[in-house]
């Protein structure tokens, strides 16, 4: 461990974002005494069926902070229209003054490649302000970073225009009960927008206990296709017999647009691995 803490900043587009795709890394700085903060980079408005608008936004608002709360994460929910995300200046220079105030060490975010018009939105915000964090006259009240931070792209398993590319993995399978007590702090979300959202409603048990399992099998659903996606790289880290076993893990690209993840930069910020 570094002798001052390391500071890692998730940009999500939405509420959940951070803990679904870096719960697990976010766990692992928190447990070794590093500072962790989540970000919303929209207000959540528009993720339900039945309420919406600044009723919703406080829900969801709520829920994020109890998510943070698992593992003593700070978490902020900005205010941004849900839905209606665009990388504008805007929404840049707000990126630009976090950055610049935080001070991360490693950023995290949306790839440019995804489903979700905010996802994109976001990731692109991020690349933008990448190198303009370092120039004085933007954003000129807030003082500027002397270096880029390094910047991550989340997991996803999109492959058009191209995969992402696994130059960070690291094996989450005893992460997954505190990933999954993060995301049922979303219960608007995981008990019933999404359920809603992909018409499996009736599945979803009325007991406390019967959600949570319900929420982990659904969740372990989702992201096993990464382990097997880059089951080449979780053996060339881990050996041929654990790599071999994984079943869930999370895998980061390393954006070319900051500051590059050499082998010092490897070693500090992600110490833990072998």
């Amino acid at each position: 461990m570094s002798a001052a803490p390391l500071r890692l900043l998730i940009l999500g587009a939405h509420p959940d974002d951070a803990e679904y795709h870096a719960g697990g890394l976010a766990s692992i700085y928190r447990e070794a005494g590093h500072v962790v903060k989540m970000v919303s980079v929209s207000d959540g408005q528009s993720g339900h069926f039945r309420i919406s608008g600044k009723e919703l936004t406080d829900v969801r608002r709520a829920e994020a902070r109890r998510a943070g709360e698992v593992i003593g994460a700070a978490y902020e929910v900005w205010n941004n229209p849900d839905g209606r995300l665009l990388p504008t200046i805007e929404v840049r220079e707000q990126i630009i003054r976090e950055l610049r105030t935080f001070a991360p060490d490693l950023v995290l975010t949306h790839r440019l490649n995804d489903y979700h018009p905010d996802h994109r939105a976001v990731g692109q915000a991020v690349q933008d302000a990448s190198y303009l964090v370092t120039v004085p006259p933007i954003c000129p009240e807030t003082p500027i970073l002397r270096r880029d931070p390094v910047v991550g792209y989340l997991p996803d398993l999109f492959t058009r225009p191209a995969p992402l590319r696994g130059d960070v993995v690291l094996d989450i399978t005893d992460r997954m009960e505190t990933i999954v007590q993060m995301l049922s702090r979303h219960h608007s979300q995981f008990f019933e927008w999404i359920p809603y959202n992909e018409r499996r409603e009736d599945e979803v048990p009325a007991t406390g206990a019967g959600r949570i399992a319900w929420l982990r099998t659904w969740y372990e659903a989702k992201i096993a296709p990464r382990s097997a996606r880059h089951r080449e790289r979780l053996v060339g880290q881990y050996g041929s017999d654990r790599g071999g076993r994984i079943e869930f893990c999370e895998v980061f690209e390393i954006s070319e647009y900051a500051a590059p993840l050499d082998a010092d930069a490897r070693k500090r910020l992600f110490w833990f691995l072998p």
